[in-house]
């Protein structure tokens, strides 16, 4: 039995929670599935899963050894996906991160179109506000709102989004107003845990880039969450302005800074470095950055 198939079986196990849930995902005995382990760990010379009648866990060496094989297993299957893919027609399933915040978005209403649009590709969306290890967590693109750091990832520039800064006017009037970005200084401000830079804000003033930093007691990994704090009085929030539109314009919430704002916050569609990049993954990169309406208000 090879190293591949034991790998996957282990992938198996560790995402089903057991043997026996593992051998009907995989359509084999749970018997078998144990003996690949067994041989799996005899081959590798260590202990990988901790068993007992009840739990099934990873030792901390099986915990590094899962994460690198999902690594290795989803390389393999795109590098033989690219090679048996000689009619570069888009096919597989396609595995996609974007943010949860923008499900009711112009976004995913694209993503659904490039569903249709392939019919032999199958799609998985999973829609969280944080930013995902494309390479560790076996995704194939992921959509992402900011100024990209990952020198590792390709990335192509889909459209701008426009940020504003605002609170309730509740929380205005017992704080006192900001006129200037360092007014921000000493306000408390709803943080956003999903950004590296997430005490540091950014804004223009003529031309040039100031960085402010921030504080405050609520930190949220969830743009829609924000704008919930913000609306409770909790402090200064920095997030999308479709998210707080409707809020903005019913008073519910009050910009500030806007002649500061630079407005330049992109969105991109990131996708590993490769050197055999499959179609599916190619066709929806082009589909996205062809029809993806490329500001959002």
């Amino acid at each position: 039995m090879d190293t591949l198939t034991r790998m996957r079986t282990f992938i198996a196990v560790v995402d089903e929670d057991g043997f026996s849930a593992a051998g009907r995902a995989l359509g084999r005995s749970k018997a078998l599935v144990s003996k690949y382990i067994s041989e799996l760990e005899d081959e590798l010379g260590v202990r990988l899963l901790n068993r007992t009648t009840r739990k099934l866990s990873l030792t901390e060496i099986g915990h590094a050894y899962f994460h690198e094989a999902q690594t290795i297993i989803h390389q393999v299957d795109m590098l033989q996906e690219s090679v048996q893919d000689k009619s570069g027609k888009p096919k597989g399933l396609l595995r996609i991160s974007a943010p949860r915040s923008l499900a009711d978005s112009p976004l995913v209403r694209t993503i659904m179109d490039f569903a249709k649009e392939e019919p032999d590709v199958a799609l998985e969306l999973v829609l969280e506000d944080r930013f995902v290890d494309l390479i560790q967590e076996a995704f194939d693109v992921a959509i992402r709102i900011t100024a990209l750091e990952d020198s590792s990832l390709i990335a192509r520039r889909l459209g701008s989004f426009r940020m504003v800064t605002c609170a309730s006017p509740e929380f205005i009037e017992a704080n006192g107003a900001v006129s200037v970005p360092a007014d921000l200084h000493d306000k408390p401000c709803i943080i956003d845990s999903n950004l590296k830079s997430r005490q540091n804000w950014t804004y223009h003033d003529q031309g040039r880039r100031v960085t402010v930093p921030v504080k405050g007691r609520v930190e949220i990994n969830s743009l829609q969450a924000i704008r919930f704090g913000a609306l409770a009085g909790l402090g200064y929030a920095r997030t999308l302005h479709m998210l707080v539109a409707e809020d903005l314009k019913q008073g519910r919430l009050v910009q500030v800074l806007e002649d500061y704002e630079a407005n330049d916050v992109g969105i991109f569609v990131v996708y590993a470095n490769r050197r055999h990049l499959s179609s599916k993954i190619r066709a929806f990169v082009d589909y996205m950055s062809k029809n993806y309406q490329k500001t959002e208000d």
